[in-house]
Order: C-alpha cells, then structure tokens, then sequence
C-alpha cells in the first residue's frame, strides 16, 4: 500500500532521527499500548537529542495542508526546499541555504571575479543593508555609501523580497543600467541613483607611497591570494625603496572574506604569537591560528584603519595587533561580525552556509556585535584648511640674512604649495590624514630616541693654589 505524503514524510524523519534499532523494528504484541509507547519515544527522543516526534506530526500536518490546499499546486521538491530555507531564516543573519545560483555565487566571489555592481549587501527591516560598497565599482564611483537602504530596484520595492531575489534583480548583463532608491542618514528625502552594471573584477590589494617615505596598503576584501599578494607588494616596495619609515594598513568598508586570508595578513606584521581562535559546539569548529616568526616590515610603525563597515576578517586582522600591541587602530568602532561560517556541500550544486563558531582575539575578546574599538577615535569628516591671510615672511625681505648653514630658505609662496599639498589629502580623506600624521610623529619619536642627549659644553675650571 501506497503511504499518503505526510505518512511518508514522517516514516523518513522517524528513520533518519531514531535509534539503529528502529530502522528494524520487532512485531509489535497485540496487546501493545501504542499511545504508551509514543510517549515513551518521545520521552527517549528528547534524552538522546533526537527528533520529538510530536514536533514532526505537526510538520508533516502543516506540509500537507500546504500540499493539498495551497492556492497554486506545488511540487514536494519545491515544499522540501522551502522548509530547508526556512529553517535556515531563523537562524542568525550569516546562515542560508544555497542553491545553485547562490553557491555557485560563492565560489566566484572568493576567486575575486563576478557580474553586477559591486556592494555587499545584507538584510535589514526587511530592505536591503548596503554593507559596504567595492573598490573601482560602478556602485563605489555612482556614490553607494555604508549604512544605505535601498527600497527599490527600478520600479520594484525590496520590501517583501529575500536577499537572494534581490541580488538576482541587481545583477545583468554588462552595460545594462540600474535605478536604486536609497535611503541614507542625514539625508530628509530617498533619493534615486543609476547604475551601469559591471563585470566587477575585485582587485585586493592596493598600495602606493604617501610622502615618499610611507607605504598606503588598502585591502578591499579577503581573498584566497591576499596574504600572497600583500607580502609581495610590501617586499618589492622595500627593495626599491630604502628608507620607508611606515606603513597605514586601510580596512575600512572591508566586509571581509576568507578567514586564512585574514590570518595570513596579519602573520605579514607580526614576529610570531597567536591571531585568532575559534570556539564552537562541535570539536571541528575549534581552531587556533598562529603567526609565523619573522615580521616582513621590520618593525615599521603601524596604523590600521577601520569602520563600522569594516567586518569579519577585517576585525581578526585589527584585533590581533591592537592585541599584540603591534599597530595602532584609528578610524570608528568597526561591524562586529564575529562569527565563523562553514561551506557545507550537500549536492554537487547546493550548500548550507552555517554559523559554527565564534572567533576571539588573542587576548580572548569576542568581536560579535561588539566590534573593535579603536585606539585613537576618529571620525569621517568634511575637513577644510583655512588659508591663513597674506603675511611677510623673513625669507621674502629685500637684503635679508642668508640661512648660514646652506640650508634652502622657505617664502611665502614655498609655504603656500607646501599647504596645498597637506590639504588635498586632509580634503579627500580626514582619516587618512590623521594616520599619517601619526606615522610622522611616531617616526619623530623613535628617531629622537636613537639620538643621544645634547650637553652644553663645560668650561675648564681655572687652577688656583690653595694657601
């Protein structure tokens, strides 16, 4: 005899969940009290961790009355895989079910290399949260920002979609244009900005020299290669350029990635000593990440840049050395994305993204909903230099003394472009410029330290005779 689909869905759960015993059952005596021994299964159940079976009569009811009466006729492939999603929808934000498309998403993003227009997103009030917004995308140039809302994607609003609808709708072919409707702090009314959508090739690692003497580093997410292709930017800088005297390590809006990567960056700045450890309920989920000896800069001073887009490995990253005392961390108190996620593939073209664990930083802090909080706050500003009024300076007198020790003299109009050099970063970038500042002063500081003390010259006393 046929079982009906709720007598069939239950008999596979019963199986899947019970003891080896139950999958062999012994004839049961006539004089069996089934209810008795229902309530001793359940009883059992719940001791051992297993499924109640109470709780799966009340699926299996729920999927039938889906099944039979649901306005439009679905399949039990479709009903499986909306259970699947759903169960994974409570559970934290990091969690989901991926299907083919979304998984297959996944592998292309950690490879650096994949269509749309370049945000990371997540959910929020049922909208979509921008997380941050990617390096040299359409969304970065067009004026996405962290924190923003979007409401509406060309004429359809978000509200009621699922994230992964939402990406498929914002992703297209290449030079197809996209209307998004944000929503911004700050900012009284939404507001509509278009799109030209992409094939977004995420490059990791930036660098150039600030001053000549200091080395920017911007990551703009993890990646399988970052660590590699950091610490080979860093050692050619250091071959070409003798006399490097810092390096400013930019995270912000960086919302993460790969977990070796983010240890494999930090092992870059540090002589050894533990990164990062994981906590879970399972033994697998527990893990500790050590340093390497040998610290490629050198000791160079250090600052890190962060914000509250700058997430996950980013915060491993920050949080090791603030821990070690390796860095100073500057900018905002950072997302606080302190949960590991595990990739398990359930077919060739599914997975589960499952949060199994949390990670601390050496000195045993949880990042979860916490963050890192910074060594010197600084907040993102619209900074502008006031241009001091026309003033004479000693070098722009007619018949003025030269220096004396050769040195070259510095004018008014020296100064001026002296000025306006210091203001197109303190302009573009008051975050920034603060850091270097720092470096600067640091370098001060350690050059002062090596340099021994200036004593007056002692004059010989006179010889006297005593009487």
């Amino acid at each position: 005899m046929r079982l009906a689909p709720s007598s069939l869905i239950l008999a596979v759960l019963f199986l899947a969940s019970a003891p080896s015993w139950a999958q062999d059952p012994e004839p049961l005596p006539a004089e069996t009290d089934v209810e008795a021994m229902t309530d001793s299964l359940d009883s059992e159940s719940e001791a051992q961790g297993l499924l109640p079976l109470e709780d799966l009569r009340t699926f299996t009811r729920v999927y039938d009355h889906i099944r039979t009466s649901y306005v439009e006729e679905l399949t039990d492939t479709e009903l499986l895989e909306y259970a699947i999603k759903g169960m994974m929808a409570e559970l934290d934000p990091h969690s989901s079910y991926l299907d083919a498309d979304r998984f297959e998403d996944l592998q292309v993003n950690t490879s650096g290399e994949f269509g749309g227009l370049g945000i990371e997103v997540g959910m929020e009030n049922g909208f979509v949260k921008v997380v941050s917004p990617i390096d040299d995308t359409p969304a970065k140039e067009a004026g996405i920002e962290a924190g923003d809302l979007i409401i509406r994607l060309d004429d359809q609003p978000v509200k009621g979609m699922s994230l992964n609808e939402a990406v498929s709708v914002m992703r297209g072919p290449k030079g197809s244009e996209m209307t998004l409707t944000i929503v911004r702090e700050g900012v009284d009314q939404p507001f509509e900005l278009s799109i030209v959508r992409d094939i977004i090739k995420v490059r990791s690692v930036r660098t150039k020299l600030l001053d000549d003497d200091y080395l920017y580093v911007r990551i703009a997410t993890f990646q399988v290669n970052t660590g590699r292709d950091l610490a080979g930017k860093i050692n050619r800088t250091l071959e070409d350029h003798d006399g490097l005297r810092g390096v400013i390590l930019d995270l912000r809006n960086n919302p993460g990635g790969v977990l070796q990567a983010s240890v494999d960056v930090t092992d870059i700045f540090l002589d050894g000593g533990l990164v990062v450890y994981t906590e879970g309920r399972i033994a697998q989920s527990e893990s500790r990440y050590h340093a390497n000896a040998g610290d490629v800069t050198d000791g160079l001073p250090l600052v890190v840049l962060i914000n509250d887009g700058s997430a996950s490995a980013s915060e491993i990253v920050a949080g090791a050395l603030q821990d070690q005392g390796r860095a100073v961390i500057m900018g905002t108190r950072s997302f606080g994305k302190g949960s590991v996620q595990t990739v398990v593939p359930i077919t060739e073209s599914r997975a589960i993204k499952l949060t199994t664990a949390r990670y601390y930083t050496p000195n045993g802090r949880s990042i979860q909903a916490q963050g890192i909080e910074p060594d010197v706050i600084v907040e993102r500003a619209k900074v502008t230099a006031v241009k001091p009024s026309l003033r004479t300076t000693e070098a722009d007198l007619a018949g003025h003394l030269n220096n004396g020790n050769g040195e070259e003299e510095v004018g008014t109009k020296a100064r001026e472009e002296s000025r306006a050099g210091d203001s197109s970063i303190l302009a573009k970038d008051n975050q920034l410029h603060e850091a270097l500042n720092l470096l600067k002063g640091l370098h001060i500081f350690r050059q002062q330290a090596q340099i021994p003390p200036v004593s007056e010259p002692v004059e010989a006393a006179p010889e006297t005779d005593s009487l």
